[in-house]
């Protein structure tokens, strides 16, 4: 049974190897192979003033690592280069050899993207363009023919931390590139807040550097130096109007906005449009532009939820409980939101998910995990029933032949046959907790291990024998509950979000229950979210 203390021991115990606890910490640009021999090739061509193409992806991270790349460009006062952010739909994703063929340049970096671009390098050896890959994703047995690649993924990469997103990469590739240039007192920290969006957008581990970097970025938003986080801010209501030309902030952004309000708002221009709205918006120079943008995105995001709900009720219909992997496909299902489907099935089934888009001859999948488990590793055992795959641990990306996804769905699900996933879904279960020990004190010491997220998840307990004292539906189609339980003499407020099942009053129960905080009429208090009831 669990106390306050054994708490904070257990959680601390998750950073207990943790190389990289400050920023003063952080890894030298030096150690990450193949930055400095960029960063050489890219001052070159800035020195004999060449055209230059940066070309991102449409996803969050990859907006971000085209705007940290952006903003470096602007502040050291070159103009010669464009940004390409490949269109979901119409360019697919990132470097291929239409995308070469339309950039009339000497030089194309690539960020959050390249990896396995074979074709796209070739092109560019073909019309004498210099090529710079930056990304973070696995690579396959052989590598493109670059000039320069920099991935902490690649087998001869020795940096010291591996799980790092591409805003990361192109961030060490700004530091090189500092050094590379003589830039002495060029600022590296006012991009905190744009890698701290990308990690955790991109579901890096929260630990170690990632942890470091997340935290400052957290501060960094939170000093609104950027007018996109004003506009966002007057969006969700973190303000309060002083006159009309100004505001100051009633209330900070939290770790769970970045995760719950800031991140989906980036990613869904990507989904539903166009991702260069998204970067615009980072970008923005002024609030009036950045407000602007921002209602074309909340648009975005709006069709976005529309469209993921249908799906997902779509997908839950055929999902058989017999499945150890919930794998589904439809024709011309929306590919802007079959990766969030994929997650909400993932968290509802506590089990991977894939879901597949058919277009014609072409399955495009998204995949996501559960727990600790590798679905990339997964993916990679099935490789011989599809097209192409890429991707890390948590999530990936898969093309199959629509004529192979009913192979491919009994072998994944061989692959998985001696698989537990109900003990892996419930790896962040910290243990049972003593009901005299759920207080504010209990959520400081939570909240002081923040952030969470990949492999640093929220502490789950389990409170045993509860009574339940009363039970109401939130909602306007009552999915959710509202109850209150008791537990040695202590009551306490509950919600029980896409409820499972609907306990009776008087009952006893054993839930299990992530601690959070609720905010009502300026009001705060603990309330238990459950996860699970037993």
């Amino acid at each position: 049974m669990l106390d306050k203390p054994a708490v904070a021991t257990l959680l601390s115990q998750r950073f207990a190897n943790d190389k990289h606890t400050s920023l003063s910490q952080l890894p030298l640009p030096h150690t990450m192979s193949g930055a400095k021999a960029a960063a050489s090739i890219i001052a070159a061509s800035i020195k004999n003033n060449e055209k230059i193409a940066i070309v991102g992806d449409y996803d969050c991270d990859g907006v971000c690592s085209s705007a940290i790349l952006d903003e470096f460009f602007c502040d050291i006062g070159y103009e010669n280069y464009k940004v390409k952010i490949p269109n979901r739909f119409k360019d697919g994703y990132g470097l291929n050899e239409s995308i070469v063929s339309e950039l009339d340049v000497q030089l194309i970096i690539t960020v959050d993207n390249g990896i396995t671009a074979f074709e796209a390098a070739n092109e560019c050896k073909k019309r004498g363009i210099k090529l710079v890959i930056t990304d973070h994703h696995m690579p396959l047995d052989e590598l493109p023919r670059a000039d320069a690649l920099v991935d902490p993924q690649c087998k001869d990469n020795e940096f010291a931390f591996k799980e790092i997103c591409g805003a990361q990469v192109a961030w060490y590739l700004v530091a090189a590139l500092k050094d590379e240039l003589g830039l002495v007192g060029y600022e590296l920290g006012k991009f905190t807040d744009l890698l701290a969006l990308a990690i955790i957008a991109d579901m890096m581990e929260l630990k170690d550097m990632n942890r470091v970097l997340v935290r400052a970025g957290l501060r960094q938003i939170n000093s609104f130096a950027r007018p996109c986080f004003s506009a966002i801010a007057r969006l969700s209501g973190k303000e309060s109007f002083a006159f009309k030309e100004s505001f100051t902030f009633k209330e900070s952004f939290t770790f769970d906005d970045i995760s719950f309000l800031i991140t989906p708002l980036i990613n869904s221009a990507g989904r539903m449009d166009d991702a260069t709205v998204s970067f615009e918006f980072l970008r923005s120079g002024d609030l009036r532009c950045a407000e602007g943008l921002l209602a074309k995105i909340s648009e975005c995001n709006a069709v976005r939820k529309e469209r993921e709900k249908e799906l997902f009720e779509l997908c839950a219909k055929s999902v058989s409980e017999n499945d150890k992997v919930v794998v589904v496909w439809g024709e011309g299902w929306h590919e802007g939101v079959i990766g969030i489907v994929a997650s909400r099935l993932a968290r509802l089934y506590k089990r991977p998910a894939i879901v597949f888009s058919i277009d014609g001859q072409r399955a495009k999948g998204s995949a996501r995990s559960v727990g600790k488990f590798d679905i990339l590793a997964l993916i990679s055992s099935c490789e011989s029933f599809l097209s192409s795959f890429g991707g890390h641990k948590g999530a990936a990306g898969l093309v199959a032949e629509p004529s192979k996804l009913v192979q491919l769905k009994t072998a994944l699900n061989q692959a998985c046959t001696n698989v537990d996933f109900n003990q892996i879904s419930h790896d962040d279960l910290l243990g049972d907790i003593k009901a005299d020990c759920v207080d504010s004190e209990l959520m400081d010491i939570i909240d002081s291990f923040a952030p969470y997220g990949s492999k640093n998840p929220k502490p789950v307990f389990a409170l045993r024998s509860a009574l339940v004292v009363s039970v109401n539906t939130l909602g306007s189609e009552g999915l959710h509950l509202r109850l209150v339980l008791r537990a040695n003499n202590r009551c306490f407020e509950a919600v029980y979000f896409n409820f499972e099942k609907r306990p009776a009053i008087g009952v006893r129960i054993d839930v299990l229950f992530i601690l959070g905080r609720n905010y009502f009429r300026g009001q705060e208090s603990l309330q238990l979210i459950i996860q699970e009831i037993l």
